[in-house]
């Protein structure tokens, strides 16, 4: 069909919608034909969806229904390569020249001979690019990261090996499908490694991450489910708001079995492999019960990945012997470069190399941190049409700079630091990776949402504060209201207060005074003097997707928060007088 409408060679078919199986059929049908295959993420503008359909000569767009296509009209006047629309997901409202129903594009084809189709297939090598992922740039435009068949089809293989994924064959894996599939991540997993090891998938609905993730993992029960560390710290937020209504015994219990679970996978994290009968109780009991309510019963392989996740997140599922693998990568490496494991996981590393990938540190300081550099069949051809950031990205000796800082321990597991690019710079000239003193702080006052550490070239460190709130379903807008579990830690501190809006106008004396004792108590801790957080301040509002702060994966956009909260930051360094 994809022939039928003209799709050229080295053309793009983007799609723009929820994951679905004509997702994957409008991908491998692209690629077969001869195409790009370019997901566009639903949240999209009609400009950024503009930019990459422009960006890759799009032939084809597939949407999912009248609100992505609406997008696709708006901009459809600059498309010069745009030859046709596919809307898949519900019936068309409009009859519109080039616009096609899924069962109409797919009539398409019938009139094509196999022999075109077969040219075109042997036509392909395996050192062509036929997929497209567009960086969510937090700076600039997103870039077109080139992978080729052989990066995606050796790195399948590689990972889905590394991490056992059982062939059909002999065992049948099942996945849940609901990550956008625009991002590196989702795709490697539940197109391509599922498709390499025969991995049956199962589609989310298209709210999934606003509440019925949960209903779908227990109906499926997967064996494998790839989460960010933002699903992750939802499940986490809801199971504790569960657990604070049960009854005083129950509470007992799950926290008794909460510390057994804790004590023995620590232990069994260092090499020790007796299960004590403490441990068997608890999980008779408790485990066995809270993977069932999660859907997560049967599942042996629950990874996160493409943000960092906090301590306390991993120690909270340990504790419920849920070990979560955390992985690290990039889309510039086809998804995955190092992959924990059940036999060889360090909480808080992203673990060790998959079997066929290289790392180098670069440029290494005394503790051994330096810029994290990979080298692999796994490495991207270059960024689409953009020859000088390609060189950026990867050296002369082929080695792909990450832009991340990181290094090994004694036993070759990597653990990262923080970003060059975060990195504050200080007046005085320390270099001061933000996230471990932003983590930090989330940990010692467990009311705080999100926080950003400020400070480049200033005299001082300084922070961003926003504070755990409900969010509205639909628009994934955050309001005024506190969560219950933050709403329960006022109470705990003798505070009345159930609006963040409150606790601002009054200065809440007994939130103020937790969260100074917090930072305090993480500045105990800081290595040297510039490393301390001098002053905060609390926002109004949480960060969000749709305020712009965040990006598509959750990752925090710096350039954006200091930008839209300038105000408050330059008030840190008004006053003259320096804190102490």
């Amino acid at each position: 069909s994809c022939l039928q409408l003209g799709l050229e060679r080295f053309h793009g078919v983007c799609i723009l919608g929820f994951n679905s199986a004509e997702w994957f059929i409008a991908d491998i049908g692209a690629i077969l034909a001869g195409g790009f295959a370019v997901g566009i993420y639903t949240t999209n503008s009609p400009e950024a969806c503009h930019y990459v359909a422009e960006n890759c000569s799009a032939n084809i767009v597939v949407v999912e229904n009248h609100k992505q296509l609406q997008k696709i009209l708006e901009v459809q006047h600059k498309l010069p390569h745009l030859k046709a629309i596919i809307q898949y997901g519900e019936e068309l409202k409009e009859k519109r020249p080039n616009l096609y129903s899924w069962s109409e594009f797919m009539d398409l084809g019938k009139d094509v001979p196999d022999a075109q189709l077969r040219e075109v297939i042997a036509s392909q090598k395996p050192n062509q690019c036929c997929t497209l992922i567009y960086t969510s740039g937090t700076t600039g435009q997103p870039k077109g990261v080139m992978l080729s068949h052989d990066n995606l089809t050796w790195t399948a293989s590689a990972a889905g090996r590394f991490i056992m994924l059982t062939d059909a064959k002999e065992k049948q894996e099942l996945l849940v499908s609901y990550l956008p599939l625009s991002h590196v991540a989702a795709q490697m997993s539940d197109i391509w490694s599922a498709m390499t090891f025969g991995v049956q998938v199962f589609f989310a609905q298209p709210d999934a991450l606003k509440g019925t993730l949960v209903d779908t993992l227990r109906e499926v029960r997967p064996t494998a489910f790839l989460g960010v560390p933002r699903v992750w710290e939802k499940m986490e937020e809801k199971m504790k708001s569960v657990g604070a209504k049960s009854s005083a015994l129950r509470r007992k219990v799950a926290s008794w079995a909460k510390g057994v679970g804790l004590q023995t996978n620590l232990k069994r994290m260092n090499g020790y492999s007796e299960v004590p009968v403490n441990f068997r109780l608890a999980r008779h009991l408790v485990y066995k019960k809270v993977r069932k309510a999660i859907g997560l019963d049967r599942c042996t392989k629950c990874y996160t990945g493409a943000a960092p996740i906090t301590r306390e997140t991993l120690e909270f599922f340990l504790s419920l012997n849920i070990p979560v693998f955390e992985l690290y990568g990039m889309s510039e490496s086809s998804g995955p470069h190092t992959i924990s494991l059940p036999h060889a996981f360090k909480i808080t590393s992203c673990g060790k190399e998959v079997k066929g990938c290289r790392t180098l540190i670069h440029k290494p300081d005394g503790d051994g941190n330096g810029e994290i550099c990979f080298s692999g069949r796994h490495i991207f051809m270059g960024y689409l049409n953009m020859e000088e950031k390609t060189k950026e990205a990867i050296d002369e000796d082929g080695w792909l700079h990450s832009g991340d800082l990181g290094k090994h321990d004694k036993d070759g597991f990597l653990y990262i630091t923080g970003r060059i690019k975060e990195l504050i710079i200080t007046a005085g000239g320390e270099n001061i990776p933000p996230v471990p003193i932003e983590d930090a702080v989330k940990d010692a006052v467990p009311i705080i949402s999100n926080a950003m550490l400020v400070g480049d070239k200033a005299k001082f460190l300084a922070m961003l504060l926003t504070l755990k709130c409900n969010t509205d379903v639909e628009t994934g807008e955050p309001g005024d209201d506190l969560t219950p579990e933050a709403i329960e830690y006022c109470q705990k501190l003798g505070s009345k207060a159930t609006k963040i809006s409150e606790i601002i106008s009054s200065k809440d004396k007994a939130i103020y005074a937790a969260i100074q004792k917090g930072i305090s108590a993480v500045n105990e801790r800081a290595v040297s003097n510039a490393q301390k957080v001098q002053k905060w301040v609390l926002l109004q509002k949480d960060f969000s997707l749709s305020g712009g702060e965040l990006g598509p994966t959750m990752k925090l956009k710096r350039p954006v928060v200091a930008q839209k909260y300038k105000d408050q930051i330059t008030q840190f360094y008004t006053d003259v007088d320096t804190p102490t």
